[in-house]
């Protein structure tokens, strides 16, 4: 049991987090790339993503293993944007550390999303069941290019004025 629930319950709620977490954010990029900041979908990708990296780390763990790692590295850049969107507002060289840390976020959950779909659903299990044939790494090179390349859009146009993105 975790929080009173099941482990397949709590693994239930950590999955829909995650989703939310991973939708809401591509949301919040793609705005972001377009130079619109939508507030209220951010802070509901931010706390669902540190939702996501700290009830990852309530399953039962007895070694360190990549998924901790993943949640471990999660937490740091979220350590950061989390200071920079708070106390430091996103001012000056801020915005842009916001922008990359909540995107390297959003890629960690994406990363994991990839990783447990090609374990979980059968038709991309049969195409890389050990995940070290091709289409699992075109997935990930894909997941990865597409969130750069928003990143990137984001930091570059991702500059409302300060008082009214704050």
């Amino acid at each position: 049991m975790i929080l009173g629930l099941s482990i397949p319950a709590f693994t239930q709620l950590h999955v829909v987090i995650s989703l939310i977490a991973i939708a809401s954010g591509l949301i919040w990029l793609v705005a972001l790339a377009q130079g619109r900041w939508l507030a209220r979908t951010n802070m509901v990708f931010l706390s669902t993503t540190l939702l996501t990296s700290l009830t990852g780390f309530l399953f039962p763990l007895t070694a360190l293993t990549p998924a901790a790692i993943t949640g471990l590295v999660s937490l740091a850049v979220l350590t950061v944007a989390v200071a920079a969107i708070g106390p430091f507002k996103r001012q000056d060289g801020w915005n842009s550390a916001y922008t990359v840390s909540a995107t390297i976020a959003l890629w960690l959950n994406c990363f994991v999303l990839v990783v447990q779909s090609f374990l979980e659903i059968g038709a991309l299990n049969a195409l890389a069941p050990t995940q070290t044939e091709p289409p699992f790494a075109a997935a990930q090179a894909i997941v990865l290019a597409m969130l750069a390349l928003l990143g990137f859009l984001a930091v570059r146009r991702g500059r409302p004025a300060q008082a009214a993105a704050a």
